[in-house]
């Protein structure tokens, strides 16, 4: 009998929970747009521990501990379908903002509405445009990024009706396929390959410990021991007493305000071999060193570590007279890529897959001859539904996809590459953010890139580049609020629970239910104000960066440096004695998934805050062991909540004052 045989039983999750998750996780939707874009207030979604989502959790918390303490025998939620409800909220709070709402128009239309005599893209991009996949109408196009005429006095009900639906029918059909069909394979392989990492690697996922205690606590009626726990509350001061000064001093000037951001940039010197942290600055963010503390020392450690060996990196070449130009790059679309020596992760991203493709081969062999009827299937297992299911699901998903865009103009060759490094790239930064505890994440190299630095650029001539760089740019490249690591946690919850086929519709109606909640109100934000008005300035940046690319590739295909390959190769070379060694050593003190941040615009804002939570655990450990970190952890635990507490209460504010103090990242 297996493991999950032989656990504990636990009591279903009613339908409830369910229904209520998916309520909120629309109205987080159709608010998200109207608060992070045209109010500019704290972001409600943000990173894979998002802010609405966990200040929801909170309240919900502590009003289902107060109803069951005063009516004992009425539980209206258990605190794992508190757990269910938070993770649906965070499914929804991604798709409604970087995970695809905030760049998708824009994508869309950008090559039709900003093309100039002077860019010749009229020339060149739009006869490579499928036509189901842009707007039939030029005034729909128009009255998006300049606003419905008297839009701004409409109320949003009239907005909605006055949208020129017609024109967008089609090309929403055939992207909703697109997208629909990836999340269809991303939920595939997340049952496919999580009871490998859940349960065979029995893999730490530090962004759910938190909300996992809160909801023992609840189940256990703990809650008021939980919240104020005496170390919880003095690490609660901490964020509580920060933001609310500086929050002050944003509408109050004369109220001084804390610094939490220092610039190093002045004291280092334009040469030598400190060169590299010439733009470094030193962010404070309290939510991220609580955790920093609560991840793996190993991996912590390994974060900050590598984040400062790459900025030596710079000041070594330097040294020894290597001036490397940014030209070397050729035509990339990496949202951070700007220096050849950022290649590295090309190589490295591409060993790290490949040392968990063969952590995984005992399962995976095993699931491959259970879905080919080679070998009986086990029974009853942990996954939401049968293996064989996921095994063939995602391999007839992905051909379906590659049928998508053999329909719209792309090349077989091209299109199976294509597909096959995106749910790499996918399944990588997944464990990273998953295993690393890393709230806010990007990706260095986007998926192209490899295949452009390893392949060349021809098999991206035409329309191959074109749809790649769209497709790409809708779902695989800004992943600081991606699905997958969502999903991987969910699986991690629901771990064991009863209905589990109930569990996994829920999520994937609630995929369904976000995608639709947030395009639409994306759709009447910008037609009620107009993209121009709107503060879309990263968004149009990328989207137009990305479409400058493409051209450049059609016309002008530069090809890579030599550079890129030695880099590359450099990667690939780091990443595989990294990974020996974290195998076969068993004393070895680094992680690799830290080199694979090194690069990352990420870990230019929270190094400082890992290294900090490293620190402390360390000291911890050292002179406190276990005993000490069981009491000291609920101090971090006060810096999540107080960081979330505050940002939740500001957004607040911002929703009355139409300005808003940032306490998170955005």
């Amino acid at each position: 009998m297996s493991t999950f045989e032989s656990g504990p039983k636990y009591a279903p999750v009613r339908i409830r929970a369910i229904l209520i998750g998916l309520l909120f996780a629309i109205g987080i939707c159709i608010l998200t747009p109207y608060n992070n874009i045209y109010l500019q207030a704290t972001p409600l979604g943000g990173g894979h521990f998002p802010l609405a989502p966990f200040f929801v959790f909170l309240l919900l918390a502590v009003i289902v501990s107060i109803l069951n303490r005063l009516f004992k025998s009425w539980k209206i939620f258990t605190g794992l379908e508190l757990l269910i409800i938070w993770l649906e909220m965070v499914i929804g709070s991604g798709i409604a903002y970087t995970g695809l709402a905030r760049t998708f128009l824009v994508n869309l239309t950008a090559p039709i509405h900003y093309a100039t005599v002077g860019n010749q893209w009229q020339d060149v991009l739009h006869p490579l445009l499928p036509p189901p996949l842009v707007p039939t109408k030029p005034e729909a196009i128009e009255f998006l990024y300049n606003g419905l005429t008297g839009g701004r006095t409409m109320e949003w009900t009239e907005v909605f009706v006055k949208i020129p639906w017609s024109a967008w029918l089609q090309p929403l059909f055939f992207w909703g396929i697109f997208l629909l069909l990836s999340y269809l394979v991303m939920l595939f392989l997340i049952n496919l390959i999580s009871r490998q990492w859940i349960h065979n690697e029995r893999m730490n996922m530090p962004l759910l410990k938190v909300p996992q205690m809160i909801g023992q606590a609840v189940d256990e009626g703990k809650s008021g021991a939980f919240f104020f726990n005496k170390f919880l509350l003095a690490g609660l001061f901490v964020p509580v007493f920060l933001h609310l000064v500086n929050g002050l001093n944003l509408y109050y000037p004369s109220i001084p305000s804390i610094p939490t951001l220092l610039l190093a940039g002045p004291y280092v010197a334009d040469q030598g071999l400190l060169v590299g942290f010439k733009k470094l600055k030193l962010y404070i963010y309290p939510a991220f060193i609580g955790f920093a503390f609560l991840t793996s020392r190993q991996i912590s450690f390994s974060f900050w570590f590598f984040f400062l060996a790459g900025g030596l990196l710079y000041g070594l070449l330097n040294l020894m007279g290597y001036s490397i130009p940014a030209s070397e790059l050729g035509i990339t679309f990496g949202p951070t890529l700007t220096r050849p020596e950022e290649m590295q992760m090309i190589g490295a991203y591409g060993i790290f897959f490949l040392f968990l493709t063969w952590l995984a081969r005992q399962h995976l062999i095993m699931v491959a001859k259970q879905s080919l009827f080679l070998a009986p299937h086990t029974g009853s297992r942990s996954e939401w539904f049968d293996v064989r299911i996921s095994f063939w699901g995602a391999a007839f998903g992905m051909a379906a996809i590659i049928a998508w865009y053999l329909y719209m103009g792309m090349t077989l060759l091209t299109a199976t590459l294509v597909t096959g490094a995106f749910f790499m790239i996918m399944l990588v930064a997944t464990r990273i953010i998953c295993q690393g505890g890393l709230a806010y994440f990007t990706l260095t190299a986007a998926p192209t890139d490899g295949i452009i630095a390893l392949l060349g650029t021809k098999m991206f001539a035409g329309a191959n580049g074109l749809l790649a760089g769209m497709s790409q740019k809708a779902l695989f490249v800004d992943l600081r609020e991606s699905l997958m690591p969502t999903l991987v946690h969910g699986r991690r919850l629901h771990q064991g629970r009863n209905p589990a086929l109930l569990l996994f519709s829920g999520l994937a109606i609630t995929i369904i239910a976000s995608v639709t909640a947030s395009i639409v109100s994306m759709m009447v934000l910008c037609y009620r104000f107009g993209i121009r008005e709107l503060q879309l300035e990263w968004t149009n940046r990328t989207t137009l960066t990305m479409f400058e690319n493409v051209y450049r590739l059609a016309t002008n295909p530069t090809g890579t440096g030599d550079w890129v390959y030695t880099f590359a190769l450099f990667g690939a070379l780091v990443m595989l004695l990294l990974v020996v060694c974290y195998h076969r050593l068993y004393w070895w003190p680094i992680h690799p998934i830290g080199y694979l941040t090194a690069y990352s615009s990420a870990m230019r804002i929270l190094w400082v805050s890992f290294f900090i939570g490293w620190a402390c655990n360390a000291l911890c450990m050292r002179y406190g062991g276990i005993h000490l970190f069981k009491k000291l952890q609920f101090f971090f635990i006060g810096l999540i909540i107080g960081d979330f507490l505050m940002g939740g209460g500001w957004a607040i504010v911002g929703l009355f004052t139409g300005t808003s103090y940032q306490v998170l990242p955005d």
